[in-house]
């Protein structure tokens, strides 16, 4: 595997780590202590991120990137079964299984698109 796609898969699920915060703000009163402390979480790792983003995408191209940024809807799914006891149906499923799809299908027409220039 490509250390550039690991790498953009790491920075991805921190992303994704974000919306955990995020949700456990939306539970506190606004601007409660609670609130405010998984709000500056939320803006620190959306920092982070950004900083770590951009280095990604002197890597890979941005088709590539954005299409496996979809992914952050599968850790979701994931991390609202885990910490928020959110059930996972079908549909959640399949969807998950038609954005991995989609992702195989861009990152291969990306070597393609490679090997023949």
């Amino acid at each position: 595997m490509n250390k550039s796609y690991l790498a953009l898969h790491l920075i991805l699920v921190f992303y994704a780590i974000g919306g955990i915060f995020s949700k456990r703000a939306s539970m506190f009163s606004f601007p409660s202590v609670e609130y405010l402390e998984n709000y500056m979480i939320v803006l620190a790792i959306l920092a982070v991120y950004a900083f770590f983003w951009q280095k990604i995408l002197k890597k890979l191209p941005l088709t590539v990137a954005m299409a496996n940024k979809s992914v952050t809807v599968i850790w979701g799914i994931i991390f609202g079964y885990l910490f928020f006891n959110e059930k996972i149906n079908i549909w959640n499923v399949i969807g998950a299984g038609i954005i991995i799809l989609g992702i195989c299908l861009v990152v291969k027409a990306d070597k393609e698109q490679e090997t023949c220039t």
